[in-house]
Formats: C-alpha cells, sequence, structure tokens
C-alpha cells in the first residue's frame, strides 16, 4: 500500500466529541502487596470523570502479573463499575521464535470478556514475528473468540515484542467487523496520521486510539485516545476533552501543561512512567504510597519536586510528601 501524502492541518476536527479510555495504574501499598482500595478508588474516579477505565494494560503491569492477579482485576473492576464499559489487555507472553498461541489468547478473551469488559490485543512474539497477511488472519481468527475487541501496535521502545505494522496490516484490521479500533503507539505522528487518513478512506466508523503520550493533541486530528498518561489526571483529561468539543480556547492551555507532564515522566527508561504516576498520585492524596512493581523502574528522587511544580501548574492540591 502506498504512503499517504499528509496534510495536517486538513485533518483537524473541531469540536469533536473525544473518546478517551485511561489505563489504570496499578497501586502497591507494600512490596508485592496489591493496593486493592486505592485501585478501586482509582477506577471509580476515573469512570466518574466521563473517561472508560482499561485494566491489565501496561500501566497495570500486565506482563508482570500473574494469573490470579490479573483475573482478581478484573472481578475488582467489574464490581466496582456494575455494568459500566471497560477495557483490559488481553496478554500473551511467549519468547522470541515462538509460533502464534491462539489457545492462549482465547484463554485471556475469555477471562475478560465473562467479566464484562472488552479486551485489547496485545502483541505478542508469535503474533508480530509472523508475515503481514498471517498477522491479519491471525486477528481474523481472534475476531471469533469474541464480540468486540481493539488491536493494538507498540514500538519496541515500549515491549521487545512489539511492532509498528504496515499500512496493509492496519487496513486488514479496519476490515475485521469485530475490530471496533486500535492503539497506536509508535510516538511518531506522521504514522498516526497516515492511519487517520486509511481510516477515514476504509472506515470512518473505525477508531484511532493515539498511545502517544509526547503528542497528546492528536485528537485534534481525529485521534480518540488509550493512554497511561491519563492515569495521573482522569478528571483533567476529561476537562480538557470537554474544552475541544465546546471550541473553548482553554484547551490549548491545559492541553500544553499536561504534555509537560507527559514529556517528563515518558522519558527514557519509559517503562518508569508508572513510578512517576505513582508519585503523582501519591501527591494528590490519591494513593497511599508510591511503590511500584518491584520489577519496574524507578525514577530518581529529583522528580517529585517537579511533578509537585507540574501539580500546581495544572491547579490541584499537591502535597508535600516524602518516600
Amino acid at each position: 500500500m502506498a504512503d499517504f501524502d499528509i496534510d495536517p492541518v486538513s485533518l483537524i476536527r473541531p469540536r469533536r466529541k473525544i473518546t478517551g479510555i485511561s489505563a489504570i495504574l496499578l497501586p502497591f501499598e507494600a512490596p508485592g502487596e496489591i493496593d486493592w482500595t486505592s485501585f478501586e478508588a482509582h477506577v471509580a474516579r476515573t469512570a466518574e470523570a466521563g473517561l472508560t477505565p482499561a485494566v491489565n494494560m501496561d500501566t497495570g503491569y500486565v506482563n508482570l502479573l500473574d494469573e490470579a492477579a490479573r483475573g482478581e482485576v478484573l472481578q475488582r473492576t467489574r464490581s466496582i463499575l456494575g455494568d459500566g464499559p471497560f477495557f483490559a489487555g488481553a496478554f500473551v507472553g511467549d519468547q522470541p521464535g515462538a509460533a502464534f498461541d491462539l489457545d492462549a489468547y482465547r484463554t485471556a478473551i475469555d477471562a475478560i470478556t465473562s467479566a464484562g469488559g472488552t479486551p485489547v490485543i496485545f502483541q505478542s512474539y508469535g503474533l508480530t514475528g509472523q508475515a503481514d497477511d498471517a498477522i491479519v488472519d491471525s486477528y481474523a481468527r481472534i475476531a471469533n473468540c469474541c464480540e468486540q475487541f481493539i488491536g493494538f501496535e507498540l514500538g519496541e521502545v515500549f515491549a521487545p515484542f512489539g511492532k509498528v505494522y504496515s499500512l496493509g496490516v492496519c487496513e486488514g484490521l479496519m476490515n475485521i467487523p469485530q475490530c471496533i479500533g486500535a492503539k497506536h503507539s509508535s510516538l511518531r505522528r506522521d504514522l498516526e496520521w497516515q492511519r487517520l487518513m486509511l481510516r477515514d478512506r476504509v472506515r470512518p466508523d473505525f477508531r484511532v486510539f493515539t498511545g502517544n503520550d509526547l503528542a497528546i493533541d492528536m485528537v485534534m486530528y481525529g485521534s480518540d485516545y488509550l493512554l497511561g498518561l491519563s492515569t495521573f489526571a482522569p478528571d483533567l483529561f476529561a476537562r480538557r476533552d470537554a474544552y475541544w468539543e465546546a471550541g473553548d480556547p482553554e484547551f490549548y492551555q491545559l492541553n500544553d501543561v499536561l504534555q509537560y507532564l507527559g514529556f517528563l515522566t515518558f522519558r527514557a527508561p519509559v517503562p518508569a512512567y508508572k513510578h512517576s504516576a505513582a508519585m503523582f498520585l501519591h501527591q494528590r492524596g490519591w494513593l497511599k504510597t508510591d511503590l511500584t512493581h518491584s520489577d519496574s523502574p524507578t525514577r530518581p528522587e529529583s522528580d517529585r519536586a517537579i511533578l509537585r511544580e507540574i501539580g500546581r501548574q495544572l491547579d490541584i492540591e499537591m502535597k508535600d510528601l516524602g518516600s
């Protein structure tokens, strides 16, 4: 498939209602001990803000949790939300050179759908190691396991099994009715603009969910979002989205400061953003501690003062807490 000639200005969609999905941080109250009370509160406040929670995502350490913990996340999410919608990562852990494992995906999907959630299909070595036609065929087989799902492509900066697909694979996904959208996490605007243009041409109801935490204004061009950054401030992301729909210029000021937060917290090593989120939410008084999963990288102590200042720029209460 040929590349597109990109005219970003022509893609801007003013006063559009933005669909926001927020990946939920999984908090800890002691090493190895999940803070379920704070988790449930954060799921609830995210939904109350108007964003749809997404659990067992990278922000929720899905690749580091065992099956029992992932299952408890699902059940607690359903209990908190009642009949409300949520998304959840369908993760299959494998090794380089592995074959595509449909049975493992089916097991992950069944756990999500039985809890009333919609799967977000994580990539795996077995999935991304195939030729393009086989990748599309694999998603078509996944589609037989559920009524709806969201695809997911991500760069290797996020995960070694990640792959940014060709436009041919993207079009193949758009031609699968059960695939209602796809999260794009290349951290490149041009590739996401191409997907938006392809979407407009092939399937206008298909949603491109930006995963670009370094360009959260992609919503101006027709992207929706599934972000880890929004877990820092689901209330403010919802306010920003409302400003855009209303045509309120306050959108730009709020977006700029939220992007400042994204630039700081999604710097290398990128996975350490989860510690940034824990520190920020702890300073907001929303978490008991700022501990992370023991296998996840951390940020330096010096980040705390910067995060506190960003919070004050966002006009939210930030507490002077120690580690």
